[in-house]
């Protein structure tokens, strides 16, 4: 198989189909690879969606604007993480949201009509692929209520915490390292980033939580 895809194999999309099987696998779906610069748009809330996405490299941020112009991160999507899915799969016929790179990132398009029917040669592991599918549109829907956990909190403190409590847990470990800067972190919970940075700094101080750039450690003592 083309050496760009390795990574893509043991991904939870692709789990338990080997790397022969997913390079035959990819050329069924008709994948189409698209490079995206960081802060490129790949689908613009409104365009018709017909495919899925599957990430190769980099991260894509699904966001909603409001009708003022404000934009918010719903959900970052990684390497071997799928975008867009939830939108086809519910029958609509354009996206609601957009999806943009968050990092320069290597992006396949996969045909939904594709991956849902199973095509003439009845591939041995398509059934397989679908039910991945499934499990990653559950773990999407985990991620939105993580999302709507946040943003029920209502001082920046307490999205913080709550997001820092998220992330330790994901990882299972006190320290993370995320994929957001401090404006997208802003973005992602809602607040202003000035006043996130005041806060982060008085958090610090007061031994609620350590960080240096993007690496976190939730100190739970307290």
């Amino acid at each position: 198989m083309r050496d760009q895809y390795r990574a893509l194999v043991g991904t939870r999309l692709f789990e338990h189909i080997s790397g022969e099987e997913l390079s035959a696998m990819l050329e069924c779906l008709g994948a189409r690879e698209r490079a995206c610069r960081k802060g490129e748009f790949i689908v613009l809330e409104g365009d018709v969606l017909d495919c899925i996405g599957a990430v190769v490299e980099g991260s894509v941020q699904m966001r909603k604007e409001d009708v003022w112009g404000g934009s918010s991160i719903l959900a970052v999507v990684g390497p071997g993480e799928v975008f867009g899915e939830s939108i086809v799969c519910g029958g609509l016929d354009r996206s609601v949201v957009s999806f943009l790179a968050g990092a320069d990132a290597r992006v396949l398009l996969l045909s939904f009509r594709r991956v849902l029917c199973t095509c003439s040669r009845s591939c041995r592991f398509h059934h397989r692929l679908v039910q991945n599918m499934v499990g990653l549109i559950a773990a999407k829907n985990v991620q939105l209520m993580e999302k709507l956990e946040i943003t029920s909190k209502k001082s920046i403190r307490e999205r913080v915490l709550t997001w820092c409590s998220q992330q330790a847990q994901r990882s299972g470990s006190p320290r993370f390292t995320s994929e957001l800067g401090r404006v997208e972190l802003a973005d992602y919970l809602c607040v202003d980033r000035s006043a996130l940075t005041r806060e982060l700094s008085r958090m610090k101080e007061e031994g609620l939580l350590d960080y240096e750039r993007n690496s976190f450690r939730l100190i739970r003592d307290n």
